[in-house]
């Protein structure tokens, strides 16, 4: 096994992870201030886990001997409309699915199945927040803006908050 090539796939990851905690708490923060408190929790419960990601995968370059690159992959996109953050998260897990199946392969190559199977977890992981998104898409298109509206009722002060 060269650790070398495990440790440039899995800081890739890193880098790729960071990217969604970060993305996903701008979306997170902004569709809370526009009153959509479920989509806000999914975002935020999301970027939690991907955080833990994160962590694991870190933990792993720490065994090879290597050291831990926290440089997210990307900048953060201004989306600000549910339904435009709905379909890049959907875009962006698809991604992930499709980068961490081919870092498995190569993993398996590489004759490291530690962290092959790391990456297939992450997969599964990543398919799970894929289908998330997609449903929430999917009742926006089934149900319209009255599905956008629902979302706004759990988020509403109470009376005696409102009165504070």
């Amino acid at each position: 096994m060269d650790a070398k090539k495990s440790i440039e796939l899995l800081n890739k990851a890193v880098a790729d992870e960071l990217h969604a905690v970060h993305q996903y708490m701008y979306w997170h923060f902004h569709l809370d201030d526009q009153g959509f408190g479920p989509l806000a929790a999914l975002l935020r419960r999301i970027a939690i886990v991907e955080m833990g990601h994160i962590e694991r995968i870190a933990e792993r370059i720490l065994f090879l001997k290597g050291d831990v690159d926290m440089v997210p992959a990307g900048q953060v996109q201004r989306i600000t409309e549910p339904e435009a953050i709905l379909g890049k998260a959907a875009q962006m897990e698809q991604a992930a699915v499709d980068m961490y199946n081919g870092f498995a392969l190569k993993c398996n190559e590489n004759v490291d199945s530690a962290s092959k199977q790391l990456f297939e977890s992450l997969v599964t992981d990543e398919e799970g927040h894929f289908d998330e998104f997609d449903k929430q898409l999917d009742n926006i298109k089934r149900f319209g803006p009255s599905y956008l509206a629902l979302q706004s009722f759990g988020s509403a002060p109470t009376e005696s908050e409102a009165s504070a």
